[in-house]
């Protein structure tokens, strides 16, 4: 059997952190940390269950069923199942979280940016040219498909967690003095928990794992490329190293939100990680702060256009086309919100998507877990229940 080296290893676990990395991850745990505040542990725990532990969960099922997301789905049968798919896939490309990377990217870096309308993130037609210039680069780092691994482990996901550790270790040993909050323990738990709903990042876990291992098979064939077991394995050691990277760095930027938080409470959600790395690290810190931002977002945003430009070329155009041309459409198809500010794409997920969709997401994900595990067999039953369920929470 073909040797898999652990450096291939770490390189796809690094690039299985930068795919889970993007928009939200920066300004999520620093919210976090800065409104728990000495009670940062408990909001942290809270985070961690739904942005690392769910993931990790989504991961695993997705092993379990060979990466095949249809099969994971039409469990429910084969209309709702293709129903989910399909939400799920205007979740993570064109509605929600595609959009949500491009704002937040021009929010963070408009400061740095070289012409005048670029730094107006108000004007429809700065955010326009920024949102083509930003599509622009992710399709170039996407239209090679068996490359996207390599471009994320080997280059993006250094530099990005480079300049993250820049940050974090200058802001902990920078520090002075906690931000005040009156939040008690368990309510920090509980708006955490919630908050970690926010990065989407079980969703990612399924279909980045899906994409993941569809890479793998192709990129390094022989006996590896095609033995389940072995891709398993590879998947689960890259993904531990993917995802606890994740849990580190969002531990350290939760500490950045408890002790340099003092101030922000108004600030807009995209401004958070900029005026925090600015406090850190001062003027001079642009460069460390912008490729932060930017290898962050075009991470997220390389690995969900190829996973929703497979989609359309493969489940809506049925191979009628080929990859580029439906990765195009995809990223055009992600254009309209894009332009539009972030206030209005974090609506969009602050809504029935978070905290009804979500709970479902999560129902699917547990039902399949313990059908591989243990033989359980339910899941129509406890999807239908988690919905009612939501749905009487979210209307009172």
């Amino acid at each position: 059997m073909q040797h898999i080296s652990r450096r291939h290893i770490l390189s796809i676990g690094l690039a299985i952190f930068s795919m889970f990395f993007g928009a939200g991850n920066l300004m999520y745990p620093i919210f976090v940390g800065m409104t728990s505040g000495s009670n940062n542990i408990f909001g942290m725990l809270g985070f961690l269950i739904t942005a690392v532990l769910l993931p990790v969960m989504g991961l695993l099922a997705m092993i379990l069923f060979d990466g095949n997301y249809e099969a994971f789905f039409n469990r429910l049968g084969k209309v709702p199942g293709n129903f989910f798919i399909f939400a799920c896939m205007m979740i993570i490309g064109p509605i929600i979280a595609i959009p949500r990377i491009v704002t937040l990217s021009h929010t963070m870096i408009a400061p740095f940016m070289p012409f005048g309308i670029l730094r107006d993130t108000t004007s429809l037609f700065g955010s326009f040219f920024f949102a083509i210039i930003f599509l622009g680069v992710t399709f170039l780092a996407t239209f090679r498909e068996n490359r996207i691994v390599n471009v994320l482990g080997n280059v993006i996901s250094p530099l990005l967690l480079l300049s993250l550790f820049v940050i974090i270790i200058k802001g902990i040993f920078s520090a002075e003095y906690i931000v005040p909050t009156l939040t008690m323990p368990l309510e920090s738990f509980k708006t955490s928990l919630v908050v970690g709903y926010e990065t989407l990042d079980l969703l990612g876990a399924i279909f980045f794992s899906s994409i993941m291992l569809h890479i793998l098979h192709n990129t390094l064939g022989g006996n590896v490329g095609h033995n389940k077991r072995t891709l398993a394995i590879i998947g689960l050691k890259a993904g531990g190293i993917g995802l606890s990277l994740l849990a580190i760095v969002y531990i350290g930027m939760s500490i950045l939100g408890m002790y340099h938080g003092h101030g922000l409470m108004d600030a807009n959600a995209g401004e958070l990680f900029r005026e925090i790395a600015f406090k850190v690290l001062g003027s001079g810190g642009a460069l460390v702060i912008a490729t932060a931002v930017l290898m962050a977002c075009l991470s997220t945003s390389i690995a969900l256009a190829a996973v929703v430009g497979e989609f359309t070329q493969r489940t809506v155009l049925r191979n009628k086309i080929g990859y580029v041309p439906a990765l195009l459409i995809t990223l055009a198809a992600c254009l309209p919100l894009s332009i539009f500010g972030l206030g209005q794409v974090l609506a969009l997920t602050a809504g029935p998507v978070v905290y009804i969709g979500y709970p479902l997401i999560i129902t699917i994900t547990l039902c399949n877990l313990a059908y591989k595990a243990v033989g359980f067999t339910w899941i129509k039953l406890p999807v239908f229940l988690t919905f009612l369920l939501a749905l009487v929470s979210y209307l009172m």
